[in-house]
C-alpha cells in the first residue's frame, strides 16, 4: 500500500465497509434471485463505499475538535494534522457525488433517492450533540445500504418488500448495539462535554443491557428475513452462527471491564456480516432459497 495512501484509507476506516457491504450485497443477491448483473452489482459496490466514504470523512471533520480533545481519539488524522480539515471536507464532498452519480447511473428511482439517503448519512455526525438517539441513527444509516440495493436491482419499490425491510431492521438493531458497546469508552468523556449517548446518560450497565436486547430484536428480524425470503436450512445454520457470535461479543465485555471492545466491535461484527451474507449466497445456489 502506497505510504500516501494509508492516512486516508484510515481516516474513513476503508476496512469497516465490511460492515455495510455485505448486507447491501446480500438484499441484491436475494433481489436477484442469484448473482446479479454485473453492472448493477460493481455499481452497488460503487454506491455502497462510496457513501460510507463521503459519511465517515465527513464525522471526522465534523469532530475533529473533539477527537482532539478526547484521549481515546487524539491520535487520529486530523487531530495530528498528517490530513488537513479542508482535504477531509473535499473527500467528504467527492466521494458523496460519487455515490449520487452511481446511484443515478443504476435507476431513476435510486437517484431521486440518492440524497435524502446522504442527508441521513452525513447528518447522523451531528445527532449526539442534541440527542441519545444518535445510536438509532447511526443504526438507520447502515441499515438504508439493504433497502438501497433491492431497489437498485429491482428498480422499483413494487411487489414483496419484506425481506429487505426484515433485512434493513436486522441491520439497524444489529448497528445501534455494537454502536452501544463502542460508545461505552468515552461515557465520561461524553458527559463531561454534554454531548448525548445512552451511555454516557444512563449509564454502562443499562447500554449494555440495552445493546443485548437489540441483539435479540436482530436475530428474530433475521428469523423473519429467512422466512420471507424462502430460505432453507443452509441459512438455518449461518443464523445459529450469528447467535453465537453476537453472545461471544456479549461475554467479552462488562462495565467494568471494556479492554476487549475491539475485539467485540471490529473482529466479530466482521464475522456477522460476512456470515450472513455467504449463508445467503449458500443457500440461494445450493438450495434455491429454500
Amino acid at each position: 500500500m502506497s505510504a500516501a495512501l494509508r492516512p486516508w484509507l484510515a481516516l474513513v476506516k476503508f476496512e469497516h465497509s465490511l460492515f455495510a457491504l455485505p448486507f447491501a450485497l446480500v438484499s441484491a443477491w436475494l433481489a436477484a434471485r442469484g448473482l446479479p448483473e454485473p453492472r448493477v452489482l460493481a455499481l452497488v459496490c460503487l454506491c455502497a463505499v462510496a457513501a460510507r466514504t463521503s459519511a465517515m470523512a465527513f464525522n471526522r471533520w465534523l469532530d475533529r475538535e473533539l477527537d482532539a480533545a478526547n484521549p481515546r481519539t487524539r491520535a487520529r488524522e486530523l487531530p495530528r494534522g498528517v490530513i488537513a480539515p479542508r482535504a477531509a471536507l473535499t473527500l467528504a464532498g467527492g466521494a458523496g457525488l460519487v455515490f449520487v452519480a452511481g446511484a443515478w447511473a443504476l435507476n431513476p428511482l435510486c437517484g431521486w433517492l440518492a440524497l435524502p439517503v446522504l442527508a441521513v448519512l452525513l447528518g447522523y455526525s451531528a445527532t449526539k450533540r442534541f440527542t441519545v438517539a444518535a445510536h438509532f441513527v447511526l443504526g438507520l444509516a447502515l441499515a438504508l445500504a439493504p433497502l438501497g440495493a433491492w431497489v437498485a436491482v429491482r428498480g422499483s419499490l413494487a411487489g414483496d418488500l419484506g425481506p429487505p425491510l426484515a433485512l434493513a431492521l436486522a441491520v439497524l438493531t444489529w448497528v445501534a448495539g455494537f454502536d452501544l458497546i463502542y460508545a461505552c469508552q468515552d461515557a465520561g468523556f461524553d458527559r463531561a462535554r454534554g454531548l448525548r449517548s445512552i451511555p454516557a446518560r444512563y449509564g454502562l450497565a443499562s447500554a449494555l443491557r440495552l445493546s443485548a436486547l437489540l441483539h435479540a430484536v436482530t436475530l428474530a428480524a433475521l428469523v423473519v428475513f429467512a422466512r420471507r425470503a424462502g430460505l432453507g436450512w443452509i441459512f438455518g445454520v449461518t443464523l445459529a452462527g450469528v447467535a453465537g457470535l453476537l453472545l461471544w461479543q456479549h461475554a467479552l465485555v462488562s462495565p467494568r471491564d471494556l479492554s476487549r471492545v475491539d475485539v467485540a466491535f471490529f473482529t466479530l461484527n466482521g464475522w456477522v456480516s460476512v456470515g450472513v451474507f455467504g449463508g445467503v449466497v449458500l443457500d440461494l445456489a445450493l438450495l434455491g432459497g429454500g
